[in-house]
């Protein structure tokens, strides 16, 4: 039995030397069939003793230029998966709606509603009595004429005299007359009601005039004279005004997509268009999606969501759409050619101020997503802070320490939390936090710089404490060698959360003095600290290698960027490749995106998001009802207390004091395993656990470097281990004491 294919094959050949031959000869398909039965009969032993023979066809050795020769030939199968297959793979859309589902978007949207229909009635109610009874009573006159008029007109049936008069000029006699006894009897009918009624109407006004109550027949001319009036309006002069006047945007169609995608440059897109196809592939329907439209589109192959995020601006520029209306994303479901594409109503940046969720909570979880603001589809975006560090970046002026506010807020509204705020710009814009704050410092000068290097040091202490803390806890109570709210409602652990807040800390990291040990110390926490519950919120304005250290941008989880100036600076705080896989707070207008930005790593793509606004009347508001819940809880320490600073921040216990006293003057080199051995002995509570490398972490910020130390085992053998010398411990707390004024 003969394959199908051979057919197709054969078509396949014929065809191409058809097109091969110069003289255009009609080839027979019957005779070619016959040939290559007869080819096949006589095909060539292809086993391994036979050799490969040339083929008396000159043709047969040349290469086809149309394409590759497939070499592996489709058999009969069946075509995809089963229709079961199908069905359970299939997506299944929703039964409700996102934003029915979900509290706070739902919540907005019934008061959007509420707000819509309170303005709807009170804009009519403010009307009826001054403008539109007065337009009824003025055009009442007309209405009666016109009610007259077509009272007339039906009863003398003069709607089909038009009719009549045409068929009249046909001289069709005999449609004529029919058409004549036809309207005859309509006007005998018509005429004995239009009688009956006018009777009525007389028979009414006469008892309405001297047989009714007042009170009845001012309602009667009331409603006549209302309904005439109704009667009475021209067609292009309706009676009420809109109250709400919608902007009409142009529907969002396939049509127009592939036109705008056939615009932005794309060789693929371009081309396939150019040839009469769509070059693009529609996967569901085009449909509403909140504020605007959504397309799911299947791109080219090869063409990927980046490449159309690339060229946005001319994408908007092609559906003829404010650049702030088109938000290209891609699906995380799906392969890197699905794109999601969402066609706004309305500029993001024209939604006004976003209101924030926590605005008027008595209080907030810490350990619960903290509200940030608000996609371009409206809907809410949060940032998760518990095991995650922040780094905020932009242009002066965009909103970046208006985002700090808003985290700094949401961590306040949580009595457990311990606030380290440090405002190096000194402005005063986290002055109103000072009040739940257990360090705080506003300002520019060395010492304030000082003293925000100052908290790093003693955050890094404070981690290796709460690492050694975290070990000696029982697996029950911390199986995953974490903070948890569990642990942290625990006061007598001393574990509760740390947010540490470093606004403009490009002037920290840039200090020619403190700057670099402070970001050895920012990037240690950052490493280490996210599960032991201290968390550092980094905002800079100059985010480069020298202002921002590469080991601090390169390691913290959560990133948000407003406008920034270029590639490198979008690279630095979005992380590496961030700008060639089109997320872009480049693309951000001054000014007019203030508070647009980018946020990334706190959803499963980098997504667009407009924060919520505090202003400071806002955040004192906020700040108040957080000192008193600290109050009532008795959750406030140091700044917040007026206690000094350096008696309070940090750990209770002087580092560099305990090594002296484990160290006598005698030992000029020790090993740093014996002198953890020896701290854990003299306080257990805060170096048990501690070993050699634990105590060369804890020094190195205090300036005192390990060297290899030779010394004898306890069983008397000679060997050389990492140590310090004591030399170095004194001069490290000599240099302390005098830097604190210690005589």
């Amino acid at each position: 039995m003969k394959h199908p294919d051979d057919d197709n094959e054969l078509f396949n050949r014929l065809e191409a030397e058809m097109a091969n031959d110069s003289d255009g000869a009609v080839v027979d398909l019957d005779k070619a069939r016959s040939a290559r039965t007869e080819s096949a009969d006589r095909a060539p032993d292809r086993s391994g003793d036979a050799q490969p023979t040339e083929s008396a066809d000159p043709k047969m050795g040349e290469s086809d230029d149309s394409g590759p020769t497939p070499v592996d030939r489709q058999t009969p199968t069946q075509s995809g998966p089963g229709l079961i297959d199908r069905v359970r793979d299939a997506k299944r859309l929703d039964v409700l709606p996102a934003w029915v589902k979900a509290g706070p978007e739902f919540a907005e949207a019934m008061r959007w509603l509420a707000g819509h229909v309170w303005h709807t009635m009170a804009f009519h109610a403010v009307r009826v009595p001054f403008l539109y009874v007065p337009k009824l009573i003025w055009r009442s006159p007309r209405g009666l004429t016109n009610t007259l008029g077509r009272i007339s007109r039906w009863a003398v049936d003069a709607e089909g005299e038009p009719l009549r008069q045409a068929e009249a000029r046909r001289e069709n006699s005999e449609l004529y007359l029919k058409l004549s006894r036809q309207r005859d009897r309509r006007v005998r009918l018509r005429m004995i009601l239009t009688v009956l009624g006018a009777l009525f109407v007389l028979g009414m006004s006469l008892f309405l005039v001297y047989g009714a109550e007042p009170r009845t027949q001012v309602v009667a001319t009331v409603l006549t004279v209302l309904t005439l009036g109704w009667l009475g309006a021209p067609a292009d002069a309706p009676l009420a005004t809109r109250a709400i006047i919608k902007t009409e945007v142009q529907k969002l169609t396939s049509d127009i997509v592939v036109k705008a995608m056939a615009s932005i440059g794309i060789g693929q897109i371009a081309s396939a268009v150019a040839k009469g196809q769509d070059g693009i592939k529609f996967v569901a329907p085009i449909t509403r999606e909140g504020p605007g439209w959504r397309a799911d589109i299947d791109l080219p192959l090869g063409v990927t969501v980046a490449d159309v995020a690339d060229r946005r601006a001319r994408l908007a520029s092609g559906l003829r759409r404010p650049l702030g209306c088109v938000w290209p994303d891609a699906d995380p479901s799906e392969h890197e050619g699905r794109l999601i594409l969402w066609v706004g109503d309305r500029d993001l940046s024209k939604t006004g101020m976003v209101k924030w969720q926590l605005a008027n909570a008595r209080r907030h979880d810490i350990f619960k997503r903290n509200p940030f603001g608000i996609d371009p589809r409206g809907r809410a975006q949060s940032v998760p802070m518990i095991q995650h560090n922040i780094l905020i970046g932009s242009l002066p002026g965009q909103g970046k320490t208006a985002s700090v506010r808003v985290l700094a807020c949401g961590a306040a509204l949580d009595p457990s939390v311990e606030l380290w705020l440090h405002e190096n710009k000194g402005t005063g814009d986290l002055d109103s936090l000072e009040c739940v704050s257990h360090r705080f410092v506003s300002g520019i000068d060395d010492d304030s710089i000082k003293y925000a290097a100052d908290s790093l040091k003693l955050l890094r202490e404070e981690v290796m404490r709460r690492a050694a803390a975290i070990k000696k806890l029982p697996r029950d109570l911390c199986p995953d060698k974490r903070i948890t709210r569990q642990i942290a409602d625990k006061r007598s652990l001393k574990l509760w959360p740390l947010v540490g807040v470093f606004d403009e800390c490009q002037n920290l990291f840039g200090h020619p003095k403190y700057g670099k040990q402070a970001g050895d110390d920012a990037e240690f926490i950052i490493k280490l600290g996210r599960a032991l519950g201290v968390i550092l919120i980094l905002a800079t304005q100059r985010p480069d290698k020298d202002s921002l250290p590469t080991g601090i941008s390169g390691n913290v989880s959560i990133r948000f960027a407003l406008k920034v100036a270029g590639q490198v600076e979008n690279d630095m705080i979005l992380g590496t490749s961030a700008y060639k896989n089109g997320v872009r707070a480049t693309s951000f207008r001054p000014e007019i995106d203030a508070g647009n930005g980018y946020l990334a790593g706190a959803t499963a793509l980098p997504v667009v998001v407009r924060t919520a606004y505090l202003d400071d009347n806002a955040t004192h508001a906020i700040a108040q009802r957080a000192h008193a819940l600290r109050k009532a809880e008795g959750t406030l320490t140091g700044h917040a207390l007026g206690e000094d600073p350096a008696a309070t921040a940090g750990p209770s216990y002087d580092l560099l004091a305990d090594v002296a006293a484990v160290v006598p003057p005698s030992e000029e080199r020790v090993w740093n395993e014996r002198i953890a051995a020896r701290l854990a002995e003299l306080r257990p509570e805060v170096y048990g656990g501690w070993k050699g490398e634990n105590v060369t972490s804890a020094l190195k910020p205090h300036g005192i470097k390990t060297r290899d130390v030779a010394g004898t085992t306890d069983d008397g053998t000679r060997t050389t281990r990492r140590g310090i010398a004591r030399t170095d411990l004194t001069k490290a707390i000599a240099e302390r004491d005098e830097n604190r004024g210690v005589a």
